[in-house]
């Protein structure tokens, strides 16, 4: 059997015995005493077993240690790869959420983690030192706002929300039913169905300027719904009524670009030419437009022949600021 076998066999014996001598553990675990001893050793010391032996018995007990409730040994065994994985998830959640909004949930677990890690061969400093978040242009959410939302969402509450719309430079007031949290491109979104509008709506989370959670229950929306809603079109913005947009790359730029994912519906062909053709869907053009335009001379938009000329309108404003 295996160590981890091996630790759950240690638990059992001690909760079904009460006591148990070094020769039945070595009987019924078939192991050398030099193993036994390196099992007992990682379980007290980097599990916190509260494993004792006891003098007058002649063997091994489970201690009861005031203010717990139970002397079980934790049901969830991890190696050191996993503690680094877990770890490494844990700096990379830190540079995702709105600032402090989970430290206190998280560092119990971070702190139980580091003490696993602390006589392995690597520190958990050196997680946190080797993992690196780096967001571009990424916008400051509210923590509160971001607690009230997320409590609504989950509780199933409707939500009273001011909303300042960047487009018209507008603050319209909304009462919602969230739907999901979205973190996109280094941003949070709410999707959410307005009743306002009587649709489904996508807003930022850095754009909301109040919020209040109402005591009316939320409406549901089905999750195929969301995803035909919401996911067909291109980006964060919502649409069912789609175009194909086709882009060709360059043979420089293809290395790259036949690699990424721009629309779970994509289709990509490589050219002869060693050029990239990728066929994207869309329903409203600002984001592609943007994402086309960051591209500059490697690509060209073949069709539709609309967002070729918003594309080509866009490059001779920009040029237009060089003369």
């Amino acid at each position: 059997m295996d160590r981890t076998e091996r630790f759950y066999k240690i638990q059992q014996l001690l909760s079904d015995r009460q006591m148990v001598t070094t020769e039945q553990f070595l009987k019924e675990l078939e192991i050398s005493r030099a193993t036994f001893r390196r099992d007992l050793e990682y379980m007290r010391d980097r599990l916190g077993a509260p494993i004792e032996w006891e003098a007058d018995l002649g063997g091994y007990v489970l201690k009861n240690i005031p203010g717990k409730v139970s002397t079980a040994l934790p049901g969830l065994w991890l190696n050191e790869i996993e503690i680094h994985a877990l770890l490494s998830v844990i700096e990379l959640l830190k540079g995702i959420e709105p600032e402090g909004l989970l430290g206190s949930q998280i560092n119990p677990i971070r702190e139980r983690l580091e003490r696993l890690l602390e006589k392995g061969d690597y520190s958990a400093k050196e997680v946190s030192r080797r993992i690196r978040v780096a967001s571009l242009a990424k916008r400051v959410t509210s923590t509160k706002f971001f607690q009230l939302v997320a409590h609504a969402l989950l509780a199933r509450k409707r939500l009273h929300i001011k909303h300042y719309g960047r487009q018209d430079g507008k603050v319209t007031e909304r009462e919602v039913s969230p739907q999901r949290l979205v973190y996109y491109k280094d941003n949070w979104y709410l999707d959410a169905f307005c009743h306002s509008k009587d649709e489904l709506r996508t807003f930022a989370l850095d754009a909301l300027e109040e919020v209040e959670v109402l005591e009316k229950a939320a409406v549901s929306i089905e999750e195929v719904d969301l995803k035909a809603e919401l996911e067909s079109g291109y980006g964060i913005f919502a649409g069912t009524k789609h175009q194909i947009a086709k882009l060709k790359f360059s043979p420089f730029k293809a290395r790259w670009v036949s690699k990424e994912v721009w629309h779970p519906d994509q289709k990509g062909e490589a050219q002869e030419d060693g050029s990239y053709l990728l066929s994207i869907p869309y329903s409203d053009e600002r984001e592609l437009l943007l994402d086309i335009l960051r591209q500059g001379a490697e690509v060209e938009v073949i069709s539709p022949a609309a967002l070729r000329n918003k594309v080509k309108a866009e490059l001779d404003k920009a040029m237009n600021l060089y003369h």
